[in-house]
This record gives C-alpha cells, sequence and structure tokens, in this order.
C-alpha cells in the first residue's frame, strides 16, 4: 500500500512516522512535508489546496489510499473532488466531504447540528450584518466575558474572550467589517463556560468508530494561560479527570448523538473526528468539533497508539472499521512546542537549527522546518515539538523539557509549565 499524507506539519509528521512502523504500508509520501517527514517518507512538492497537483501526484505515485491532515482542503471538498473524478473515485480518501466537513467549517452550522441534535453546548445566536443592530441585546442577556467567533475558518485567530461589553460590540462588528475576511461574513456569540478543556477524538468509517486516546493541550502563548491564541503550545495524553466515568459521559452524550445526528442528516462521514470539549463541573460540553486530528494533540495520541493505525485507516477506506482493534499505551505522553520569536505576531523565517543530533529519549516532529542547503531551518511559528514517554505525566516532561533546552535557533521561545492544571 502507498499512502499519501497532505500537509506539512507536526501532525502530517506523526502520522508519517506511525505509519511508517506499518509492515502493510510499501511507501508513505507526504505533500508538502517538512525537514522531519523526509526521515518517515517521501516529500512531495504540491499545495493540498491545488486539487490538479495533488490528482497528479496521487496517479503518479500510485497511490493506494489519501490521508488529508488539514482542514482547509476537507472544507474547500478535496474529498469531493477524489469521488468525482474518473481516475480517482476509487481511492479512498481519510477525511469527511465538504458537507460533513461544514463541522468545522461554520461555526454557525455545528452550533445549530449541536442544539437539533440536543448534544450539550453553549447558548449562542448568530449574526451577520443585517442582524448587527439586535447584537447588543442579545450581549446584555449573557454575563460576561463574551465568546466571539467568527463563523469561518480563520487559521486558530478567529475566537475572542472579551469581558467588556462595549469591546464586544466593537469586535463583532470588525469581524462583520472584514476583520478575518471571509471567514467574518457571520459572527456566533457564545455564552462563557467555565471549565477545564481536552479534546477527545474518534476515527470513523461512517458507521462505527474507535475512540483515540484523550489530550490536553495549550493554546495561549504565555505561562499559566496567558497571552495570545497560537495554533498549541504542547500537549499532555491522557488527561487526568476524564476517567472512565466521564468517558462514558462523552460517549453517550456527545460521540454516538453525534454520529447519529450525522446518520440522520444524511452526512457519510469517514475520517477523524476531534471533539474540543469543555469540563464543566464533572459534566463535557461541546465547544467545537474539527474534522482532522488536532496540532499538537496529534504529536501525543499518535504515539500512545501501540497497535498498527494502518489498520485503523483501512478499515476507514474498507468500511470495516468495526472488525479493527486498537491496543493504547498506557504511558503518558507530552509535548512540548519550541516556536520562532515573536510567534504568534510577526517572526522571522530561516533560522539555522542545532541540537538535532543531541535529542535522546525523545521524538522530535517536526512543525515550521525545511532544508536549505543541506541546514535545517525554520519556516514557520510553530518549529518542533519535543515529544516524550514516561511512567508520569512528570517523567515524561522531564524528558521532553531536559531535550528542549538541547535544541538552538535565533529567537526560540517556549513554555516551561505544560500539564500545570492537571
Amino acid at each position: 500500500m502507498n499512502i499519501l499524507i497532505l500537509g506539512s506539519g507536526g501532525r502530517e509528521h506523526a502520522l508519517a512516522w506511525k505509519l511508517a512502523q506499518s509492515n502493510k504500508v510499501d511507501r508513505v509520501f507526504i505533500g508538502p512535508g517538512n525537514a522531519g517527514t523526509i526521515d518517515a517518507g517521501t516529500n512531495l512538492k504540491l499545495d493540498p489546496m491545488n486539487f490538479p497537483e495533488v490528482k497528479k501526484a496521487t496517479l503518479e505515485n500510485k497511490i493506494d489510499i489519501v490521508i488529508v491532515g488539514p482542514e482547509a482542503p476537507l472544507v474547500g471538498g478535496i474529498h469531493d473532488f477524489f469521488l468525482n473524478d474518473s481516475e480517482l473515485k476509487d481511492i479512498p480518501v481519510v477525511g469527511p466531504d465538504s458537507s460533513a466537513a461544514r463541522l468545522e467549517g461554520s461555526k454557525d452550522f455545528a452550533k445549530d447540528f449541536l442544539t437539533r441534535h440536543k448534544i450539550p453546548t453553549a447558548a449562542y445566536k448568530s449574526f451577520d450584518r443585517s442582524s448587527l443592530p439586535e447584537v447588543t441585546g442579545f450581549l446584555r442577556t449573557l454575563n460576561p466575558p463574551y465568546v466571539i467567533k467568527a463563523d469561518g475558518l480563520a487559521a486558530g485567530k478567529g475566537v475572542l474572550i472579551i469581558d467588556d461589553i462595549n469591546e464586544a460590540e466593537k469586535e463583532v462588528e470588525a469581524i462583520l467589517n472584514g476583520k478575518f475576511g471571509t471567514a467574518g461574513q457571520k459572527v456566533v456569540i457564545e455564552q462563557f463556560l467555565s471549565g477545564i478543556e481536552l479534546s477527545v477524538f474518534i476515527i470513523t468509517d461512517g458507521v462505527s468508530y474507535k475512540l483515540l486516546p484523550v489530550a490536553k493541550d495549550y493554546k495561549r502563548v504565555g505561562e499559566g494561560d496567558t497571552g495570545l491564541n497560537t495554533g498549541g503550545m504542547g500537549a499532555v495524553s491522557p488527561v487526568s479527570f476524564a476517567d472512565s466515568a466521564f468517558m462514558e459521559k462523552v460517549k453517550n452524550r456527545i460521540i454516538e448523538p453525534t454520529m447519529k445526528g450525522l446518520s440522520e442528516d444524511g452526512m457519510v462521514y469517514k475520517g477523524f473526528i476531534f471533539f474540543g470539549l469543555i469540563n464543566v463541573n464533572g459534566d463535557p460540553y461541546v465547544i467545537e468539533y474539527n474534522a482532522r486530528l488536532g496540532d499538537p494533540e496529534s504529536e501525543v495520541i499518535i504515539p500512545r497508539v501501540k497497535s498498527d493505525l494502518f489498520d485503523l485507516i483501512d478499515g476507514v477506506a474498507k468500511g470495516d472499521l468495526a472488525g479493527r482493534n486498537i491496543e493504547i499505551d498506557g504511558r503518558f505522553v507530552t509535548t512540548v512546542m519550541l516556536v520562532s520569536g515573536g510567534y504568534p505576531g510577526d517572526y522571522e523565517k530561516g533560522k539555522s537549527i542545532q541540537g538535532l543530533d543531541l535529542i535522546k529519549n525523545s521524538v522530535l516532529f517536526h512543525s515550521g522546518t525545511k532544508n536549505a542547503g543541506g541546514k535545517v531551518v525554520t519556516s514557520g511559528g510553530r518549529v518542533l515539538a519535543v515529544t516524550s514517554w514516561g511512567n508520569t505525566k512528570e517523567e515524561a516532561l522531564e524528558i521532553s523539557y531536559r531535550n528542549a533546552g538541547l535544541i538552538d535557533f535565533e529567537g526560540i521561545s517556549f513554555r516551561t509549565d505544560i500539564g500545570f492544571d492537571l
């Protein structure tokens, strides 16, 4: 079997790293990949949003299964493109079609889905430019802080939590006036839920599903969850409060009703579902859906899958996932993200990375790296994820931080308190 993984981040490197270990996989291709994915397979120079380029690479490399890493190609219809192409229609795509990908692509759609199918979530209302005068009245029905979300994909920057009602009104107007481009043609305003967040993942063939390890990631750039939101500064798995009783609630109140709702709405969902949840006094609520694996959560949940990940991928492709097995490593896995100076704001690229050869007892998952003249240099805000195993969370973190300290590039930064709240 030849596998093509679309994307270039740490999630895609983790998938390639794991699938390369399978004796059922002949070759792994990553498009476009990064400086780390070269060790797990073959990088292909392509843009995942350029579907004709993806087609060319798929046919030339005799690809048997395509795994879509990031959300943009899914929302943009890469799965539909394959289904509607006579040369591609029989090649399975792991990732939902554009109809089902709306669970991530439109927050208004997702909230409507959650409400209709009676899945626990925060109270909300959606607004567009025509209903802008009604915003103030709705905000007054809520207690601060106010959660304001751009409806569409905004590269992780489209969610604002604001304490002041006047500032909240201004931000809603700014979003509707193009602050986040076309992602802000609608705005969702939500009730704020107080609790601790976690990420739950399943893989599904559209009928049955398998539960993957649970994780908690850390989005804020600063210690103690302060500062601007990022794509993720680190992650931990398992999550201490997500015990069997809590996960039974997640299964019965959220996962099963989601699967039933997709079926009732006529959506065949093949791929990963990422449930962004919050634990409110022991009860799980859905903050958001994502139509793919998380990053940096992938860098802790994939290393905890002891069994052959390809068996699950093949189960999705063949529609017989129910008969496949998954074995989970009971140890803790942690990852610490090394980021460029200035991230998540402006940052410079092309910084030479030293110390990669010094790492022991950790795996480095590359995110924003590339090869330049025989050297590995930075090419993004989030550069490397340092992932480690341990019998305790503290042991895994100690190894991750020890190795993080051996790596250097100009402007390097990382949080030193991952897992602080568990």
